[in-house]
């Protein structure tokens, strides 16, 4: 449906992304992921044909994109990451006009008009002027102008950006709907909207692609690894001296204080066992123990930002698995 070819974009001496390949099917809900900066945008103008690259190719539905922007225009719903709404009209005249532009048969333009006011949930507000909408709402009609030609592919540039947690859960919830009837592109750097709504993952980095694969493989990407919180009685100045022996233990790190750490490992639970045994005879007192897998935002940074940064996420809720008190 989509492949993209060794893409080049330079501005002067900057190159914004660099022989970007990848490919995506039919149907796919893929989450095109990477760190502000990292050439998302570009890419997905380029694909869109809103900008040329230096060099490479980018095709959809077998039309490139270059060669033939009209059939390439007619397949995509694009909605770029600030929503190109008029604010003068109202909802339903200028989705309207969009679909015109879209050169929606004329006699289907009120039917595709009222399927993308439904399908965005925009019924109430779709007498109304654009301008007078809250953000939520106007993110809506984004999304309702991308869908309203029944275009084979979408593609959303951070559709949820400066939305708050209801109007984000909302367009989540849209995105979900909207999976099975377009192949769709979500362009983003926020983790748990790609976890919520995609199957498939791309990650871009610093213009070049780090990665690609399904969202449960990219997980397992370092199979058998994972980190364990711990939480000790009393401090030690060096855990990673007292676990250097264990075997499976692969890194320490100190928390908030000397009494916190967090241990990474390869293994299985008995690398944990062992861990514990070891912190329970050195009497030190051992009064939490939380097991965690590898996750998608451990792939993320470690490809992102390197595996030797202390980048940390917020004491990740995954410390709710088991706990162990003595």
């Amino acid at each position: 449906m989509i492949e993209v070819k060794q893409l080049c974009k330079d501005y002067g001496n900057i190159r914004a992304i660099d022989n970007v390949t990848f490919s995506i099917q039919k149907g796919d809900v893929v989450g095109f992921l990477g760190p502000n900066g990292a050439g998302k945008s570009t890419t997905m103008k380029i694909i869109t044909g809103f900008m040329a690259p230096s060099s490479g190719s980018a095709s959809v539905a077998g039309f490139d994109v270059f060669e033939n922007p009209i059939e390439v225009k007619k397949r995509i719903g694009y909605l770029p990451e600030t929503p190109p709404v008029y604010s003068d009209m109202f909802v339903r005249d200028y989705l309207r006009y969009v679909a015109s532009l879209k050169q929606v048969d004329k006699a289907k333009i009120n039917s595709f008009v009222d399927r993308a006011i439904e399908k965005t949930n925009l019924n109430q507000v779709s007498h109304r002027l654009i301008h007078h909408l809250s953000k939520g709402f106007k993110q809506r009609v984004g999304i309702a102008q991308a869908i309203v030609s029944d275009p084979e592919v979408l593609i959303l540039d951070e559709p949820t950006v400066g939305l708050d947690p209801k109007q984000v859960a909302e367009i989540r919830d849209l995105i979900k709907e909207l999976r099975g009837q377009h192949t769709i592109i979500l362009s983003t750097h926020i983790l748990p909207e790609v976890q919520a709504t995609c199957e498939r993952v791309v990650i871009i980095n610093k213009g070049k692609i780090v990665a690609q694969d399904t969202i449960q493989n990219l997980s397992t990407l370092e199979r058998g690894q994972g980190k364990v919180f711990i939480r000790l009685r009393k401090e030690i100045q060096d855990l990673a001296g007292l676990l250097k022996e264990v075997q499976g233990v692969i890194g320490v790190d100190n928390g908030a204080n000397k009494k916190e750490w967090k241990v990474d490992y390869k293994g299985d639970e008995e690398v944990i066992g062992r861990v514990s045994e070891k912190i329970v005879s050195s009497g030190l007192g051992l009064i939490e123990l939380s097991p965690s897998k590898v996750d998608l935002e451990d792939v993320f940074l470690k490809l992102t930002y390197g595996s030797d940064n202390k980048i940390e996420s917020s004491e990740k809720s995954a410390q709710v698995s088991s706990h162990v008190t003595v």
